[in-house]
């Protein structure tokens, strides 16, 4: 069976044939995002998803899995809604293979679908380390029993089971990803250890003295950590099932459950094996064309800006895909909004912005974290200093506060008042704040002890000076300003669940829940006053 017309046959004042592979959080925004151009017949849009599941929130995978939270709040995109506006949707079916020469995208299922443009959103996928006794296909894993990753609702199962069975759990894997989960499990009572490279979790983004403050913190939460341990197999019992990670010190931890949470890799083998460019994710310029290529975009998790043009300095230095769904969503937004403009008429959007470092967050119940930028730099280091003035730069200023007994530390390091990268573990009206200012580029307070101060008795958000105005963004993944949520509940959105669904606020990473909370409070307890 054939969807759509021969692509090599003119189409005179027909529907523009978009086809958009992956049916997650982008793939979801991508498309809720051309209902306009549906609507007025200009599109015809057809999504495929590998799941049986439209599109939901996959961050809160962990958050499901220990009861916290539910499918139906996780949701991004209702079939049902979608296929009235005219949106074809095939969920439980893989897009097998790209004939870019005939614009035909082949399906597991044997049909094929005609498209005039391709948008792949096909994501990433966990990475499993090469151990002993784990070896799984890298494309089609299959873990053993016992073994599980944390990307879709089986994994949340798994991980479910093993907390409602108060069994151990080891998590192997020390990022935000994998001590969420850990954090969550280990507060609704499950026994876990955290195994990870290096003597802190978040090696690689935190300092030595905020890595040890913050490992403080999450074993009076109850966690077990195994820092500097690097694991070289599995083993497994007579049924299959795991039983102890192994290390390469010859030691062992024993467990019920390995949760594999060792970060993502773009899914990019269907555009490799359609010939396209690839690197670390699907090559793309800076419209998100696939590059030396025509009709084929790329968007999230799987794509990587690098356009062809050596001399392009935003390019020079491309992290390659950030793995955070906030740029994600921007490129989807971008893209859509350049297709209605073409479509539609509508004002074509500004160029693509170049992204900054993301903000990371790691919230817990007894721990809340927040690490931006380069925020290595130690006080006293004349190097870095030396290595400014050579630049004929201004030097890197950090100011630092510490009380380890209580879990709290702040460091700031700023070049001429802008902050250049921070760590806030412990204060999260200070982490608030700072996170603001990061991303705004503003300028922090002459004295710094102003930030530290907004988590005293005294404080308060509102307070002269704060950057969280009305134009402030709240939500940093859908990027959502506190006045557009404060607009939402004066409109009637009293909980958290409602407030999401008119704004987006908190669809992300859902760390902006809390903030979004503390406004309706705010504006209902006025309004009893």
């Amino acid at each position: 069976m054939i969807f759509g017309a021969d692509p090599s046959q003119p189409r005179p004042d027909a529907p523009e044939r978009i086809v958009v592979v992956g049916f997650g959080p982008v793939g979801a925004r991508f498309v809720d995002e051309l209902r306009p151009a549906t609507l007025a017949g200009l599109a015809e849009v057809t999504v495929v998803g590998e799941e049986e599941q439209a599109a939901y929130n996959r961050v809160l995978v962990a958050d499901l899995g220990v009861g916290r939270t539910t499918l139906t709040a996780m949701q991004l995109a209702d079939r049902d809604e979608l296929e009235v506006d005219g949106v074809r949707v095939l969920l439980g079916t893989r897009a097998a293979r790209i004939d870019r020469s005939r614009r035909r995208l082949h399906l597991s299922d044997g049909t094929t679908v005609a498209y005039d443009r391709l948008v792949l959103a096909t994501g990433a996928r966990a990475a499993v380390p090469n151990l002993t006794g784990l070896n799984p296909d890298p494309l089609h894993p299959v873990l053993p029993p016992g073994v599980t990753t944390l990307r879709d609702l089986a994994d949340a199962e798994r991980l479910g089971e093993a907390v409602r069975g108060g069994r151990h759990i080891v998590v192997l894997g020390g990022g935000v990803l994998g001590l969420e989960a850990a954090l969550a499990a280990s507060e609704e009572g499950a026994t876990v250890t955290v195994v990870h490279h290096g003597e802190k979790p978040l090696g690689q983004q935190i300092d030595r003295a905020g890595g040890g403050t913050l490992s403080a913190a999450l074993r009076r939460q109850g966690l077990r950590l195994a820092p500097n341990a690097r694991a070289r197999g599995i083993e497994t019992g007579d049924d299959g099932a795991f039983r102890a990670l192994l290390l390469d010190d010859g030691s062992a931890i024993d467990g019920d459950l390995l949760v594999i949470a060792c970060g993502a890799r773009p899914r990019r083998e269907l555009a490799e094996g359609a010939g396209l460019a690839v690197d670390r994710g699907i090559l793309v310029d800076h419209r998100l064309a696939a590059v030396h290529t025509e009709h084929v975009f790329a968007i999230g998790d799987c794509a990587e800006i690098r356009c062809p043009d050596p001399s392009c300095a935003a390019c020079a230095h491309q992290p390659g895909p950030s793995g955070l769904i906030a740029p994600g969503w921007r490129q989807a937004d971008w893209l859509a909004a350049s297709i209605r403009a073409r479509l539609l008429g509508d004002s074509a959007p500004a160029p693509l912005p170049e992204e900054r470092p993301g903000v990371i967050l790691l919230k817990a119940r007894g721990v809340n974290l927040a690490v931006a930028g380069d925020a290595q730099t130690d006080p006293w280091d004349t190097v870095a200093w030396d290595a400014d003035q050579a630049a004929g730069r201004g030097p890197l200023e950090v100011s630092l506060w510490a009380d380890p007994a209580h879990g709290r530390y702040v460091k700031m390091c700023t070049r001429d008042g802008v902050l250049e990268g921070f760590i806030a573990l412990g204060m999260p009206r200070a982490a608030a704040e700072l996170t603001l200012l990061f991303g705004s580029g503003s300028e922090l307070p002459a004295d710094r002890s102003v930030i530290l101060r907004l988590d005293g008795p005294e404080s308060s958000l509102g307070a002269p000076g704060s950057a969280a105005g009305p134009e402030s963004t709240l939500c940093r993944c859908a990027g959502v300003s506190r006045g557009t949520v404060q607009e939402a509940i004066v409109g009637g959105c009293s909980t958290v669940e409602s407030v999401s669904k008119e704004t987006r606020a908190g669809t992300g990473c859902g760390g902006c829940k809390d903030g979004v909370r503390e406004l309706i409070e705010q504006h209902f307890a006025a309004v009893g006053a």
